[in-house]
């Protein structure tokens, strides 16, 4: 209750159990673990949070549950229970667990099993091992790749680099891959790795997302092995790192140093990321220019011939395994032209369709993907804007250094122009608030949302600024 007798607000609570969880794990481990921890809501005595990967999921709940739990009894004391859910495009999902505080208060925790790529301290660990800690996509290989003008570059330096692996050599070092969500980065790493001979006894192949090294890191730091595991990453032919924008804190560092070595022993990396190298502000600026000092190939948004690709053999595959389902040239036309977001849309799209096939026994038609498709569908002129876009487009027009945008100065000529930024980001992209925070310097998703408001009620109050932004809208999407 507040000082007035009312509840406070969820929001607040969730802001305040926060504070005590920094406080208690330190800054490193807190943005590590807790940054992308979300509060949906709290009903009855449960406490309901969703984090964006399953991985993170599984870590939170096996090792921090019950210091989340304490967090919030303290600031409500009837609470009982945590349910964690992950998101998926932004949104939670329902997982079946929910966290019970344990039997005895007093007992201690068992600690969680490591897989096996994270126990280099007693073992060097058989070549096969080194990939439990990072699952491959047995259907993400260069067979199932489908090519196009947008990534045809990425795909033909992505079997040069594989081919060179499977032949003890090395290509370009280190490889780096850019785009947005959803257009083939992690299905091309996943290749790469099949490809060089992931599944032979004697190459030593690690894929690992972001957030497995930083488990990885973070476990060997604990167990007192740290030592042991950047020998263990030393050692391997072939290093691929995924979703490099969510790398942060020691466990960056420790990239940094793992990929220097790793170059001088002429031992390939390829790395993907959602920015070109110089956007990972939360990288060293001596490892961003070593990703820079490589191949650094982008990934562009799909165009409609590769969309059509795509659909038709997703179609084709959806047919072998369901005769009666038959996507017409008319229906594969329409999902290619109204899906212009990415990829897994589209997989997603004629997974649709797919159902409502099976469950109504409608025929497959135009009329039908109008209906089921209809919350995927994007205005045509809505052009897919970054971040980094907003970045440069509002540093141009302000005349402010980009940096200066991303650093704590609090400065009238510096606030405002972030505020705006901010307005933007989370105007014209898909983007969470903490992911936007996250891209500002690391700032609390509260600041973003209290930038949000301030903009909004500035276009209501100033004829100009409204203006203003309309034009900076209408750069940022030509």
């Amino acid at each position: 209750m507040n000082s007035d007798g009312k509840p406070v607000p969820a929001s607040e609570v969730f802001q305040r159990v926060r504070a005590r969880l920094r406080a208690a794990v330190g800054e490193d481990v807190f943005n590590s673990w807790f940054a992308r921890l979300e509060l949906e809501e709290i009903v009855d005595d449960v406490a309901h949070l969703s984090v964006p990967t399953r991985f993170l999921c599984s870590w939170v709940q096996s090792n921090y549950a019950q210091k989340i739990l304490d967090a919030f009894r303290i600031e409500v004391p009837e609470l009982g229970r945590l349910h964690f859910t992950v998101r998926v495009n932004g949104q939670a999902r329902p997982r079946l667990q929910q966290v019970e505080p344990p039997a005895e208060a007093g007992e201690p925790e068992a600690p969680a099993a490591a897989p096996a790529s994270a126990r280099p301290a007693r073992e060097s660990a058989p070549r096969g091992d080194a990939l439990a800690g990072g699952a491959l996509d047995p259907k993400m290989t260069f067979e199932t790749f489908v090519s196009g003008q947008s990534n045809e570059m990425a795909l033909q330096v992505a079997r040069q680099v594989a081919h060179a692996v499977a032949n003890n050599t090395v290509s370009f070092n280190p490889v780096y891959i850019h785009s947005s969500v959803g257009l083939g980065k992690s299905h091309l790493l996943n290749a790469i790795a099949w490809a060089a001979g992931a599944n032979e006894p004697g190459r030593s192949v690690v894929y690992l997302t972001a957030d497995h090294f930083m488990y990885h890191f973070i476990t060997a730091v604990q167990r007192q092995s740290a030592l042991a595991f950047k020998e263990w990453l030393r050692r391997v032919d072939l290093l691929l790192i995924d979703d490099m924008q969510f790398l942060q804190g020691k466990s960056a560092t420790e990239f940094g140093h793992t990929l220097g070595t790793l170059l001088t022993g002429a031992k390939q990396v390829v790395v993907a990321g959602d920015a070109p190298p110089r956007d990972l502000e939360m990288l060293d600026e001596r490892v961003r220019s070593r990703l820079s000092g490589g191949l650094v190939v982008p990934i562009n948004a799909f165009d409609l011939d590769l969309r059509r690709a795509i659909v038709t053999r997703r179609a084709e595959q959806a047919s072998q395994r369901f005769a009666e389902a038959h996507f017409a040239p008319a229906v594969v036309d329409y999902v290619a032209r109204v899906v212009v977001s990415h990829g897994r849309d589209l997989d997603g799209a004629v997974n649709r369709l797919l159902a409502a096939n099976q469950l109504t026994k409608e025929p497959i038609s135009v009329a039908m993907a109008e209906r089921t498709l209809a919350d995927l569908v994007r205005q045509r002129d809505a052009r897919r804007v970054r971040i980094e876009d907003i970045l440069r487009i509002v540093s141009r027009h302000y005349k402010v250094p980009r940096n200066d945008l991303l650093s704590s100065r609090r400065s009238r000529d510096v606030v405002r122009p972030r505020q705006i930024a901010m307005y933007l980001a989370k105007s014209l992209t898909s983007r969470s608030l903490p992911e936007i925070g996250r891209r500002f310097g690391g700032r609390d998703h509260t600041t973003v949302l209290h930038s949000v408001r301030k903009v909004e009620q500035m276009i209501k109050d100033d004829g100009d600024l409204a203006q203003e932004i309309e034009l900076l809208k209408r750069l940022l999407e030509e």
